[in-house]
């Protein structure tokens, strides 16, 4: 990979941090499966609920391909995810959450998805969602840090 292609997929990555936080949910749309079946073409988005009751949708998938997720796929302008067997949608979301959160992220409260809580931790206090650097020296950061970036996005099908 030149110095070129990764400095775009940092910038990609920079890009989706401003857009998605820790706890948002990713909104995935099955845009076709091979004839194979071992590959899916997949809409990343983000909607946002407005004032007037309208959704603002937030198109992801180009984002997330620079971003070094799957591959571009052109004619179906979605991203390419090969595999089979498992929710290719959650894998999409998995690894890129994985990317952008790379050394974990803080506890975003009651709905955190981390699988922290499921092994056995139930403290859902919130900590340090907001902050760009782990602390490692503060205790309360420890406890409340998942190490696992991968599930600090939700994901849902449309």
């Amino acid at each position: 990979m030149t110095k070129a292609q990764l400095a775009d997929r940092e910038e990609a990555r920079k890009d989706l941090r401003e857009i998605l936080k820790p706890g948002d949910t990713v909104w995935c749309v099955l845009r076709s499966v091979s004839r194979s079946g071992m590959s899916r073409s997949i809409d990343a988005y983000k909607l946002t609920a407005q004032p007037d009751g309208s959704t603002d949708r937030l198109w992801l998938s180009h984002l997330v391909a620079r971003a070094g997720i799957g591959t571009w796929d052109a004619k179906r302008e979605a991203v390419k995810m090969g595999g089979c067997g498992m929710d290719m949608g959650f894998a999409l979301v998995y690894e890129l959450s994985h990317a952008l959160w790379p050394k974990g992220y803080g506890c975003t409260g009651e709905k955190c998805r981390s699988n922290d809580h499921s092994n056995g931790d139930r403290d859902y206090t919130p900590h340090g969602h907001r902050k760009a650097v782990h602390v490692p020296n503060d205790p309360d950061a420890l406890k409340h840090w998942h190490t696992d970036g991968g599930y600090a996005l939700e994901h849902r099908w449309l």
